[in-house]
Protein backbone atom coordinates (compact mmCIF):
# COMPACT_ATOMS: atom_id res chain seq x y z
CA UNK A 1 0.00 0.00 0.00
CA UNK A 2 1.08 4.02 -0.37
CA UNK A 3 1.83 4.45 3.04
CA UNK A 4 3.35 8.13 2.86
CA UNK A 5 2.87 10.67 -0.38
CA UNK A 6 5.34 13.69 0.24
CA UNK A 7 4.88 16.62 -2.05
CA UNK A 8 6.95 19.75 -2.32
CA UNK A 9 6.76 22.70 -4.34
CA UNK A 10 4.40 21.15 -7.32
CA UNK A 11 1.64 23.49 -8.66
CA UNK A 12 -0.15 25.24 -5.44
CA UNK A 13 0.65 22.83 -3.07
CA UNK A 14 4.15 24.24 -1.38
CA UNK A 15 4.80 21.37 1.23
CA UNK A 16 2.36 18.24 2.32
CA UNK A 17 2.80 14.89 4.17
CA UNK A 18 -0.11 13.12 3.76
CA UNK A 19 -0.91 9.61 5.23
CA UNK A 20 -2.56 7.89 3.16
CA UNK A 21 -5.21 5.33 4.95
CA UNK A 22 -6.17 1.87 3.99
CA UNK A 23 -9.25 0.12 1.86
CA UNK A 24 -11.47 3.04 0.26
CA UNK A 25 -10.20 6.72 0.66
CA UNK A 26 -12.39 9.21 -0.86
CA UNK A 27 -10.84 12.74 -1.99
CA UNK A 28 -12.63 15.49 -2.85
CA UNK A 29 -13.16 19.56 -3.21
CA UNK A 30 -14.27 22.23 -5.10
CA UNK A 31 -13.03 22.14 -8.50
CA UNK A 32 -9.53 24.06 -9.09
CA UNK A 33 -9.39 22.98 -5.67
CA UNK A 34 -5.76 21.24 -6.57
CA UNK A 35 -7.16 17.53 -6.56
CA UNK A 36 -5.41 17.25 -9.75
CA UNK A 37 -2.24 17.62 -7.53
CA UNK A 38 -2.79 14.34 -6.48
CA UNK A 39 -2.38 12.30 -9.44
CA UNK A 40 -0.03 14.23 -10.66
CA UNK A 41 2.70 13.67 -7.97
CA UNK A 42 1.31 10.15 -8.43
CA UNK A 43 1.95 9.71 -12.40
CA UNK A 44 5.26 11.43 -11.55
CA UNK A 45 6.83 8.84 -9.09
CA UNK A 46 5.63 6.53 -12.22
CA UNK A 47 7.85 7.90 -14.38
CA UNK A 48 5.72 9.88 -16.21
CA UNK A 49 7.06 12.36 -18.51
CA UNK A 50 7.84 15.74 -16.18
CA UNK A 51 6.86 19.42 -17.28
CA UNK A 52 8.76 22.20 -15.42
CA UNK A 53 5.40 24.08 -15.58
CA UNK A 54 4.40 22.16 -12.18
CA UNK A 55 7.37 23.81 -10.54
CA UNK A 56 5.21 26.26 -8.20
CA UNK A 57 5.61 30.36 -8.91
CA UNK A 58 9.33 31.18 -7.25
CA UNK A 59 10.81 28.04 -6.78
CA UNK A 60 13.67 25.84 -8.54
CA UNK A 61 12.66 22.45 -8.23
CA UNK A 62 9.86 20.49 -6.90
CA UNK A 63 9.64 16.49 -5.17
CA UNK A 64 7.43 13.74 -4.90
CA UNK A 65 8.25 11.18 -2.63
CA UNK A 66 5.83 7.71 -2.34
CA UNK A 67 6.87 5.19 0.27
CA UNK A 68 5.36 2.19 0.04
CA UNK A 69 4.84 -0.82 2.54
CA UNK A 70 4.37 -3.93 0.49
CA UNK A 71 3.71 -7.63 2.29
CA UNK A 72 5.77 -9.38 -0.26
CA UNK A 73 8.55 -7.71 -2.20
CA UNK A 74 9.81 -10.31 -4.10
CA UNK A 75 8.84 -8.96 -7.57
CA UNK A 76 9.85 -5.58 -6.61
CA UNK A 77 13.10 -6.86 -5.68
CA UNK A 78 13.51 -8.89 -8.48
CA UNK A 79 13.36 -5.53 -10.50
CA UNK A 80 15.59 -3.84 -8.74
CA UNK A 81 18.13 -6.49 -8.74
CA UNK A 82 18.02 -6.15 -12.64
CA UNK A 83 18.61 -2.89 -11.92
CA UNK A 84 22.17 -3.18 -9.59
CA UNK A 85 20.00 -2.35 -6.74
CA UNK A 86 19.90 -3.67 -3.42
CA UNK A 87 16.71 -5.31 -2.18
CA UNK A 88 14.07 -3.55 -0.25
CA UNK A 89 14.51 -2.96 3.53
CA UNK A 90 11.91 -4.28 6.09
CA UNK A 91 9.32 -4.13 2.90
CA UNK A 92 9.34 -0.45 2.15
CA UNK A 93 10.43 0.93 -1.17
CA UNK A 94 10.85 4.86 -1.40
CA UNK A 95 10.40 6.36 -4.85
CA UNK A 96 11.54 9.97 -5.13
CA UNK A 97 11.36 12.49 -7.99
CA UNK A 98 12.59 15.94 -8.38
CA UNK A 99 11.86 17.82 -11.68
CA UNK A 100 14.08 21.07 -11.23
CA UNK A 101 14.49 23.98 -14.33
CA UNK A 102 18.00 22.43 -15.17
CA UNK A 103 17.22 19.32 -14.91
CA UNK A 104 15.35 16.21 -13.83
CA UNK A 105 16.19 12.94 -10.84
CA UNK A 106 14.60 9.99 -9.68
CA UNK A 107 15.82 7.81 -7.00
CA UNK A 108 14.82 4.56 -5.86
CA UNK A 109 15.50 3.70 -1.94
CA UNK A 110 18.07 6.75 -2.01
CA UNK A 111 20.20 5.19 -5.18
CA UNK A 112 19.75 7.36 -8.62
CA UNK A 113 17.61 5.64 -10.96
CA UNK A 114 16.18 5.33 -14.35
CA UNK A 115 13.16 6.54 -15.53
CA UNK A 116 12.63 3.35 -17.60
CA UNK A 117 12.72 1.29 -13.92
CA UNK A 118 10.24 3.59 -12.22
CA UNK A 119 7.91 3.06 -15.05
CA UNK A 120 8.59 -0.78 -14.53
CA UNK A 121 8.10 -0.48 -10.86
CA UNK A 122 4.55 1.68 -11.58
CA UNK A 123 3.22 -1.80 -13.81
CA UNK A 124 3.66 -3.42 -10.08
CA UNK A 125 2.39 -1.37 -7.86
CA UNK A 126 -0.59 1.35 -9.05
CA UNK A 127 -3.22 0.77 -11.45
CA UNK A 128 -4.36 4.82 -12.72
CA UNK A 129 -7.81 5.19 -14.53
CA UNK A 130 -8.87 8.50 -15.12
CA UNK A 131 -10.71 10.00 -18.39
CA UNK A 132 -7.67 9.02 -20.29
CA UNK A 133 -6.56 6.43 -18.47
CA UNK A 134 -9.89 3.98 -19.11
CA UNK A 135 -8.59 4.17 -22.98
CA UNK A 136 -6.64 1.06 -22.15
CA UNK A 137 -9.56 -1.04 -21.75
CA UNK A 138 -9.80 -1.05 -25.63
CA UNK A 139 -5.97 -2.66 -25.91
CA UNK A 140 -6.80 -6.02 -26.92
CA UNK A 141 -3.70 -7.22 -25.17
CA UNK A 142 -4.86 -5.48 -21.64
CA UNK A 143 -7.63 -7.63 -22.07
CA UNK A 144 -6.06 -10.36 -22.88
CA UNK A 145 -3.72 -10.05 -19.58
CA UNK A 146 -7.19 -9.71 -17.63
CA UNK A 147 -8.54 -12.95 -18.84
CA UNK A 148 -5.14 -14.70 -17.93
CA UNK A 149 -5.11 -13.16 -14.27
CA UNK A 150 -9.08 -14.33 -13.77
CA UNK A 151 -7.92 -17.48 -15.42
CA UNK A 152 -5.28 -18.45 -12.90
CA UNK A 153 -3.12 -18.36 -16.26
CA UNK A 154 0.06 -16.65 -14.90
CA UNK A 155 2.18 -20.28 -14.60
CA UNK A 156 0.71 -21.05 -17.70
CA UNK A 157 1.62 -17.85 -19.69
CA UNK A 158 5.11 -17.94 -18.41
CA UNK A 159 5.43 -21.38 -19.80
CA UNK A 160 4.34 -20.41 -23.01
CA UNK A 161 6.22 -17.34 -22.68
CA UNK A 162 9.63 -18.94 -22.20
CA UNK A 163 8.54 -21.34 -25.03
CA UNK A 164 7.57 -19.00 -27.67
CA UNK A 165 11.06 -16.72 -26.86
CA UNK A 166 12.85 -20.43 -27.57
CA UNK A 167 11.15 -21.04 -31.26
CA UNK A 168 11.89 -17.10 -31.71
CA UNK A 169 15.57 -17.57 -30.95
CA UNK A 170 15.39 -21.11 -32.94
CA UNK A 171 13.93 -19.66 -35.92
CA UNK A 172 16.30 -16.14 -36.11
CA UNK A 173 18.84 -18.30 -36.51
CA UNK A 174 17.68 -20.35 -38.80
CA UNK A 175 16.21 -17.75 -41.00
CA UNK A 176 19.52 -15.74 -40.97
CA UNK A 177 21.40 -18.52 -42.20
CA UNK A 178 19.41 -19.60 -44.68
CA UNK A 179 19.15 -16.52 -45.83
CA UNK A 180 23.10 -15.58 -46.08
CA UNK A 181 25.11 -16.53 -49.40
CA UNK A 182 27.05 -19.36 -49.33
CA UNK A 183 30.77 -18.65 -48.77
CA UNK A 184 33.05 -18.16 -51.48
CA UNK A 185 36.64 -19.57 -51.77
CA UNK A 186 38.30 -16.34 -51.49
CA UNK A 187 36.05 -15.85 -48.08
CA UNK A 188 36.70 -19.45 -46.82
CA UNK A 189 40.34 -19.30 -47.21
CA UNK A 190 40.59 -15.75 -45.58
CA UNK A 191 39.11 -17.37 -42.27
CA UNK A 192 41.20 -20.16 -42.51
CA UNK A 193 44.48 -17.84 -42.56
CA UNK A 194 43.70 -15.89 -39.95
CA UNK A 195 42.47 -19.03 -37.80
CA UNK A 196 45.88 -20.68 -38.81
CA UNK A 197 47.69 -17.89 -37.59
CA UNK A 198 46.37 -17.40 -34.68
CA UNK A 199 46.23 -21.08 -33.47
CA UNK A 200 49.57 -21.37 -34.66
CA UNK A 201 51.18 -18.78 -32.36
CA UNK A 202 49.40 -21.12 -29.30
CA UNK A 203 48.77 -17.76 -27.44
CA UNK A 204 49.06 -18.24 -23.62
CA UNK A 205 47.15 -14.93 -22.11
CA UNK A 206 49.37 -14.93 -19.06
CA UNK A 207 52.48 -15.44 -21.06
CA UNK A 208 53.22 -11.69 -22.28
CA UNK A 209 54.40 -10.27 -19.15
CA UNK A 210 56.30 -12.24 -17.94
CA UNK A 211 57.64 -13.07 -21.35
CA UNK A 212 58.72 -9.24 -21.89
CA UNK A 213 60.56 -9.06 -18.56
CA UNK A 214 62.66 -11.83 -20.10
CA UNK A 215 63.05 -10.59 -23.50
CA UNK A 216 64.24 -7.08 -22.02
CA UNK A 217 66.83 -8.97 -19.69
CA UNK A 218 68.19 -10.95 -21.96
CA UNK A 219 68.26 -8.76 -25.12
CA UNK A 220 70.20 -6.41 -22.66
CA UNK A 221 72.60 -8.99 -21.45
CA UNK A 222 76.35 -7.13 -21.84
CA UNK A 223 74.88 -3.93 -20.71
CA UNK A 224 73.60 -5.50 -17.40
CA UNK A 225 76.81 -7.36 -17.11
CA UNK A 226 78.99 -4.62 -17.13
CA UNK A 227 76.78 -2.56 -15.48
CA UNK A 228 76.94 -5.02 -12.27
CA UNK A 229 80.54 -5.37 -12.92
CA UNK A 230 81.48 -1.87 -12.04
CA UNK A 231 78.67 -2.26 -9.32
CA UNK A 232 80.69 -4.71 -7.51
CA UNK A 233 83.68 -3.03 -8.28
CA UNK A 234 82.59 0.39 -6.83
CA UNK A 235 81.34 -1.56 -3.21
CA UNK A 236 84.26 -4.53 -3.03
CA UNK A 237 88.24 -4.28 -2.18
CA UNK A 238 89.89 -2.16 0.56
CA UNK A 239 89.30 1.16 -1.86
CA UNK A 240 85.68 -0.20 -2.20
CA UNK A 241 83.05 1.79 -0.47
CA UNK A 242 82.32 -1.21 1.64
CA UNK A 243 86.24 -1.09 2.81
CA UNK A 244 86.45 2.79 3.11
CA UNK A 245 83.15 2.08 5.31
CA UNK A 246 84.90 -0.55 7.03
CA UNK A 247 87.53 1.66 8.52
CA UNK A 248 85.32 4.58 9.33
CA UNK A 249 83.88 2.15 11.88
CA UNK A 250 86.86 1.69 13.25
CA UNK A 251 87.41 5.31 14.22
CA UNK A 252 84.18 5.30 15.68
CA UNK A 253 84.62 2.89 17.40
CA UNK A 254 88.17 5.38 19.24
CA UNK A 255 86.29 8.13 19.18
CA UNK A 256 83.44 6.41 21.18
CA UNK A 257 86.25 5.14 23.62
CA UNK A 258 87.79 8.74 24.51
CA UNK A 259 84.39 10.61 24.11
CA UNK A 260 81.29 8.55 25.14
CA UNK A 261 79.01 11.18 23.67
CA UNK A 262 79.97 9.81 20.21
CA UNK A 263 77.95 6.55 20.67
CA UNK A 264 74.85 8.15 19.49
CA UNK A 265 76.18 10.12 16.64
CA UNK A 266 77.80 7.34 15.06
CA UNK A 267 74.77 4.99 16.16
CA UNK A 268 73.52 4.25 12.20
CA UNK A 269 77.04 3.26 11.31
CA UNK A 270 76.98 -0.37 11.61
CA UNK A 271 73.70 -0.96 10.07
CA UNK A 272 74.71 1.09 7.10
CA UNK A 273 77.57 -0.98 7.07
CA UNK A 274 75.82 -4.70 7.13
CA UNK A 275 73.23 -3.16 4.12
CA UNK A 276 76.12 -2.31 1.92
CA UNK A 277 78.19 -5.85 2.60
CA UNK A 278 74.33 -7.74 1.98
CA UNK A 279 73.74 -4.87 -0.98
CA UNK A 280 77.53 -6.18 -2.49
CA UNK A 281 76.65 -10.31 -1.99
CA UNK A 282 73.37 -9.17 -3.94
CA UNK A 283 74.66 -8.02 -6.73
CA UNK A 284 77.49 -10.45 -6.92
CA UNK A 285 75.17 -13.63 -6.96
CA UNK A 286 72.88 -11.37 -9.74
CA UNK A 287 76.19 -10.70 -12.04
CA UNK A 288 77.35 -14.30 -11.88
CA UNK A 289 73.62 -15.93 -12.32
CA UNK A 290 73.62 -13.54 -15.15
CA UNK A 291 73.51 -15.66 -18.68
CA UNK A 292 73.95 -14.03 -21.97
CA UNK A 293 72.57 -16.89 -24.36
CA UNK A 294 72.61 -15.26 -27.64
CA UNK A 295 69.94 -18.26 -29.09
CA UNK A 296 68.18 -17.71 -26.38
CA UNK A 297 67.68 -13.89 -27.17
CA UNK A 298 66.71 -14.66 -30.89
CA UNK A 299 63.91 -16.91 -29.77
CA UNK A 300 62.27 -14.72 -27.08
CA UNK A 301 62.64 -11.68 -29.82
CA UNK A 302 60.88 -13.52 -32.34
CA UNK A 303 57.84 -15.03 -29.78
CA UNK A 304 57.64 -10.94 -29.14
CA UNK A 305 57.37 -9.77 -32.58
CA UNK A 306 54.72 -12.31 -33.18
CA UNK A 307 52.77 -11.25 -30.73
CA UNK A 308 53.23 -7.94 -30.93
CA UNK A 309 52.19 -8.66 -35.04
CA UNK A 310 49.23 -10.55 -34.17
CA UNK A 311 47.90 -7.52 -31.60
CA UNK A 312 48.48 -4.96 -34.63
CA UNK A 313 46.20 -7.27 -36.76
CA UNK A 314 43.50 -8.54 -34.45
CA UNK A 315 43.81 -6.25 -31.28
CA UNK A 316 44.62 -4.50 -29.81
CA UNK A 317 45.33 -6.94 -26.88
CA UNK A 318 46.00 -10.42 -26.94
CA UNK A 319 42.30 -11.46 -25.50
CA UNK A 320 40.89 -9.55 -28.50
CA UNK A 321 43.10 -12.32 -31.18
CA UNK A 322 41.64 -14.69 -29.15
CA UNK A 323 38.28 -13.60 -29.18
CA UNK A 324 38.56 -12.78 -33.08
CA UNK A 325 40.20 -16.83 -33.17
CA UNK A 326 37.42 -17.79 -31.70
CA UNK A 327 34.91 -16.12 -33.95
CA UNK A 328 36.89 -17.17 -36.82
CA UNK A 329 36.81 -20.81 -36.13
CA UNK A 330 32.74 -20.71 -35.26
CA UNK A 331 32.11 -19.16 -38.60
CA UNK A 332 34.25 -21.35 -40.53
CA UNK A 333 32.25 -23.84 -38.57
CA UNK A 334 29.16 -22.95 -40.12
CA UNK A 335 30.26 -21.95 -42.95
CA UNK A 336 31.86 -25.39 -43.94
CA UNK A 337 28.85 -27.57 -42.43
CA UNK A 338 25.96 -24.72 -43.86
CA UNK A 339 24.00 -27.64 -44.95
CA UNK A 340 24.17 -29.68 -42.00
CA UNK A 341 23.32 -26.71 -39.82
CA UNK A 342 20.36 -25.55 -41.34
CA UNK A 343 19.33 -29.25 -40.55
CA UNK A 344 20.39 -28.95 -37.18
CA UNK A 345 18.60 -25.11 -36.90
CA UNK A 346 15.35 -26.22 -38.44
CA UNK A 347 14.99 -29.16 -36.17
CA UNK A 348 15.83 -27.39 -33.40
CA UNK A 349 12.69 -25.35 -34.84
CA UNK A 350 10.57 -27.57 -35.00
CA UNK A 351 10.75 -28.80 -31.55
CA UNK A 352 10.38 -25.24 -30.03
CA UNK A 353 7.53 -24.94 -32.26
CA UNK A 354 6.25 -28.45 -30.54
CA UNK A 355 6.96 -26.65 -26.83
CA UNK A 356 4.81 -23.61 -28.01
CA UNK A 357 1.67 -25.55 -29.30
CA UNK A 358 1.98 -27.95 -25.93
CA UNK A 359 2.15 -25.19 -23.75
CA UNK A 360 -0.48 -22.90 -26.38
CA UNK A 361 -3.41 -25.53 -25.62
CA UNK A 362 -2.89 -25.51 -21.83
CA UNK A 363 -3.23 -21.66 -21.64
CA UNK A 364 -6.02 -21.92 -24.21
CA UNK A 365 -7.93 -25.09 -22.08
CA UNK A 366 -7.88 -22.00 -18.74
CA UNK A 367 -8.78 -19.16 -21.27
CA UNK A 368 -11.70 -20.84 -22.73
CA UNK A 369 -12.40 -22.47 -19.44
CA UNK A 370 -12.09 -18.68 -17.47
CA UNK A 371 -13.89 -16.18 -20.22
CA UNK A 372 -17.51 -17.29 -19.80
CA UNK A 373 -16.86 -16.99 -16.04
CA UNK A 374 -15.74 -13.81 -16.55
CA UNK A 375 -18.28 -12.42 -18.73
CA UNK A 376 -21.45 -13.80 -16.47
CA UNK A 377 -19.34 -12.27 -13.32
CA UNK A 378 -18.68 -8.73 -14.71
CA UNK A 379 -22.48 -8.57 -15.91
CA UNK A 380 -23.65 -9.30 -12.73
CA UNK A 381 -21.79 -6.37 -11.31
CA UNK A 382 -22.85 -4.08 -14.55
CA UNK A 383 -26.57 -4.64 -13.46
CA UNK A 384 -25.31 -3.47 -10.11
CA UNK A 385 -23.96 -0.59 -11.83
CA UNK A 386 -27.01 0.20 -13.69
CA UNK A 387 -27.19 -1.61 -17.03
CA UNK A 388 -30.06 -3.78 -16.03
CA UNK A 389 -30.27 -5.35 -19.34
CA UNK A 390 -26.61 -4.94 -20.44
CA UNK A 391 -24.83 -8.12 -22.33
CA UNK A 392 -21.02 -8.57 -21.78
CA UNK A 393 -18.75 -11.42 -22.95
CA UNK A 394 -15.54 -12.04 -23.58
CA UNK A 395 -15.11 -13.36 -26.99
CA UNK A 396 -11.53 -15.39 -27.79
CA UNK A 397 -10.97 -15.93 -31.78
CA UNK A 398 -8.47 -18.15 -32.48
CA UNK A 399 -5.18 -16.97 -34.36
CA UNK A 400 -3.82 -18.14 -37.67
CA UNK A 401 -0.83 -18.58 -36.18
CA UNK A 402 1.05 -18.50 -32.78
CA UNK A 403 2.03 -15.37 -31.20
CA UNK A 404 3.63 -13.78 -28.23
CA UNK A 405 1.01 -14.31 -26.05
CA UNK A 406 -0.52 -17.41 -26.95
CA UNK A 407 -2.77 -19.29 -29.60
CA UNK A 408 -5.97 -17.37 -29.35
CA UNK A 409 -6.88 -13.36 -28.77
CA UNK A 410 -9.70 -12.11 -26.80
CA UNK A 411 -11.97 -9.14 -27.46
CA UNK A 412 -14.52 -7.44 -24.62
CA UNK A 413 -17.57 -7.05 -26.46
CA UNK A 414 -20.44 -4.93 -24.47
CA UNK A 415 -23.97 -4.07 -25.27
CA UNK A 416 -25.89 -1.75 -23.22
CA UNK A 417 -29.07 -1.83 -25.30
CA UNK A 418 -31.34 -5.35 -25.26
CA UNK A 419 -31.17 -6.49 -28.92
CA UNK A 420 -28.65 -4.65 -30.45
CA UNK A 421 -25.77 -6.41 -31.54
CA UNK A 422 -22.62 -6.39 -28.56
CA UNK A 423 -19.95 -3.86 -29.80
CA UNK A 424 -16.34 -4.22 -29.01
CA UNK A 425 -15.07 -1.93 -26.27
CA UNK A 426 -13.13 0.27 -28.21
CA UNK A 427 -16.47 1.41 -30.14
CA UNK A 428 -18.13 2.20 -27.13
CA UNK A 429 -18.52 6.07 -27.82
CA UNK A 430 -19.91 6.68 -24.00
CA UNK A 431 -16.94 7.73 -21.28
CA UNK A 432 -19.50 7.02 -18.61
CA UNK A 433 -20.21 3.87 -19.54
CA UNK A 434 -16.41 2.95 -20.43
CA UNK A 435 -16.03 3.69 -16.62
CA UNK A 436 -18.71 1.51 -15.42
CA UNK A 437 -17.62 -1.00 -17.83
CA UNK A 438 -14.42 -1.28 -15.98
CA UNK A 439 -15.16 -0.45 -12.73
CA UNK A 440 -17.01 -3.66 -13.47
CA UNK A 441 -14.00 -5.53 -14.86
CA UNK A 442 -12.02 -4.36 -12.01
CA UNK A 443 -14.75 -5.77 -9.14
CA UNK A 444 -14.48 -9.27 -11.15
CA UNK A 445 -10.90 -9.26 -11.03
CA UNK A 446 -10.62 -7.70 -7.39
CA UNK A 447 -9.40 -11.24 -5.86
CA UNK A 448 -7.36 -11.66 -8.79
CA UNK A 449 -5.43 -8.36 -8.99
CA UNK A 450 -2.36 -8.14 -6.45
CA UNK A 451 -1.86 -4.54 -7.58
CA UNK A 452 -1.67 -2.77 -4.25
CA UNK A 453 -2.73 0.20 -5.19
CA UNK A 454 -5.85 1.54 -7.47
CA UNK A 455 -6.51 5.46 -8.46
CA UNK A 456 -9.88 6.37 -9.55
CA UNK A 457 -9.37 10.27 -11.23
CA UNK A 458 -13.41 11.48 -11.21
CA UNK A 459 -14.26 7.91 -13.70
CA UNK A 460 -17.95 8.60 -11.76
CA UNK A 461 -18.21 11.52 -13.97
CA UNK A 462 -21.33 11.58 -16.11
CA UNK A 463 -23.41 9.03 -13.55
CA UNK A 464 -25.48 9.78 -11.06
CA UNK A 465 -28.17 9.13 -8.61
CA UNK A 466 -28.14 5.74 -7.64
CA UNK A 467 -25.49 4.48 -10.46
CA UNK A 468 -22.97 7.24 -8.52
CA UNK A 469 -24.18 5.16 -5.60
CA UNK A 470 -23.51 1.53 -6.80
CA UNK A 471 -20.20 3.17 -8.05
CA UNK A 472 -19.23 3.91 -4.65
CA UNK A 473 -20.11 0.71 -3.36
CA UNK A 474 -18.65 -0.96 -6.00
CA UNK A 475 -15.56 0.62 -5.20
CA UNK A 476 -15.73 0.61 -1.25
CA UNK A 477 -15.78 -3.51 -2.30
CA UNK A 478 -12.62 -3.24 -3.97
CA UNK A 479 -11.31 -1.46 -1.05
CA UNK A 480 -11.33 -4.84 1.03
CA UNK A 481 -9.09 -6.56 -0.58
CA UNK A 482 -6.74 -3.09 -2.21
CA UNK A 483 -6.13 0.29 -1.12
CA UNK A 484 -8.56 2.65 -3.39
CA UNK A 485 -7.69 6.38 -4.05
CA UNK A 486 -11.07 8.24 -5.47
CA UNK A 487 -10.77 11.33 -6.56
CA UNK A 488 -14.53 12.26 -6.94
CA UNK A 489 -16.97 14.45 -6.98
CA UNK A 490 -19.81 12.71 -5.93
CA UNK A 491 -21.04 12.34 -2.51
CA UNK A 492 -22.30 8.79 -2.63
CA UNK A 493 -19.20 7.55 -3.71
CA UNK A 494 -17.35 10.18 -0.71
CA UNK A 495 -19.40 8.91 2.17
CA UNK A 496 -18.55 5.14 1.94
CA UNK A 497 -14.72 5.84 1.98
CA UNK A 498 -12.90 4.51 4.79
CA UNK A 499 -11.09 8.02 5.28
CA UNK A 500 -12.30 11.54 3.72
CA UNK A 501 -9.84 13.97 2.37
CA UNK A 502 -10.71 17.41 1.52
CA UNK A 503 -8.39 19.53 -0.75
CA UNK A 504 -9.26 23.46 -0.27
CA UNK A 505 -7.51 26.60 -1.83
CA UNK A 506 -6.55 29.28 0.39
CA UNK A 507 -4.89 32.10 -0.19
CA UNK A 508 -2.21 33.58 2.71
CA UNK A 509 -0.17 36.85 2.18
CA UNK A 510 -1.80 37.42 -1.25
CA UNK A 511 -0.24 33.56 -2.96
CA UNK A 512 -2.70 30.51 -3.46
CA UNK A 513 -1.96 26.97 -1.49
CA UNK A 514 -3.82 23.94 -2.10
CA UNK A 515 -4.00 22.17 1.16
CA UNK A 516 -5.47 18.71 2.21
CA UNK A 517 -6.80 17.28 5.29
CA UNK A 518 -8.82 15.15 6.52
CA UNK A 519 -12.64 15.13 7.45
CA UNK A 520 -14.64 13.50 10.26
CA UNK A 521 -17.81 14.10 12.15
CA UNK A 522 -19.52 17.45 11.24
CA UNK A 523 -16.83 19.01 9.06
CA UNK A 524 -17.15 15.55 6.82
CA UNK A 525 -21.22 16.02 6.74
CA UNK A 526 -20.48 19.62 5.56
CA UNK A 527 -18.24 18.77 2.80
CA UNK A 528 -21.05 16.04 2.22
CA UNK A 529 -23.56 18.88 2.23
CA UNK A 530 -21.71 20.89 -0.30
CA UNK A 531 -21.38 18.50 -2.82
CA UNK A 532 -25.34 18.00 -2.56
CA UNK A 533 -25.39 21.07 -4.03
CA UNK A 534 -27.62 22.41 -1.53
CA UNK A 535 -28.04 23.23 2.38
CA UNK A 536 -30.73 23.47 5.47
CA UNK A 537 -31.77 20.68 7.59
CA UNK A 538 -32.96 18.46 4.48
CA UNK A 539 -29.54 18.43 2.73
CA UNK A 540 -27.62 17.42 6.35
CA UNK A 541 -30.17 15.12 7.37
CA UNK A 542 -29.55 12.78 3.53
CA UNK A 543 -25.79 13.45 3.98
CA UNK A 544 -25.86 11.82 7.72
CA UNK A 545 -27.82 9.11 5.82
CA UNK A 546 -25.38 8.44 3.22
CA UNK A 547 -22.57 8.25 5.85
CA UNK A 548 -24.94 5.22 7.28
CA UNK A 549 -23.36 2.22 7.19
CA UNK A 550 -25.29 -0.50 5.49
Amino acid sequence: MLAILRIQNLALVDQLVWEVGRGLVGVTGETGAGKSVIVGALKLVLGERADKGLIRTGETACTVEAVFDLADTSAIDALLEDAGMAPCEDGQLIVRRVVGEKGNRQFVNDSPATLNLLKLLADRLVDLHGPGEQQSLHSVERQLGMLDAYADGDKALSKYRAAWREFVDARESFEELRSSEEAGDSELELLRHKLGEIESAEINLEEMEGLEERYQQVSNGARLAELSGEAVALLSGDSGVVGQLGELQRLARELERLDVSNEERFAGLETALVELEELEVSVRDYLEDLEIDPAEARELEERVDLLESLKRKYGPTLEDVVATGEAAAAKLDTMENRGERLAELRQAMDEAQVKVQSAGRELSRLRKRGAPRLSKEVKVHLRDLGFKQAEFEAVLQKRKEAGPHGLEEVEFQFGPNPGEPLKPLRKVGSSGELARVMLAVKSSLAEKDNTPLMVFDEIDANVGGEVAAAVGRKMAGLGEAHQVVSITHFPQVAAVAANHYLVEKVVEKGRSFSRLREVTGDERVNELVRMLGSGGKEAKSMARKLLEKP
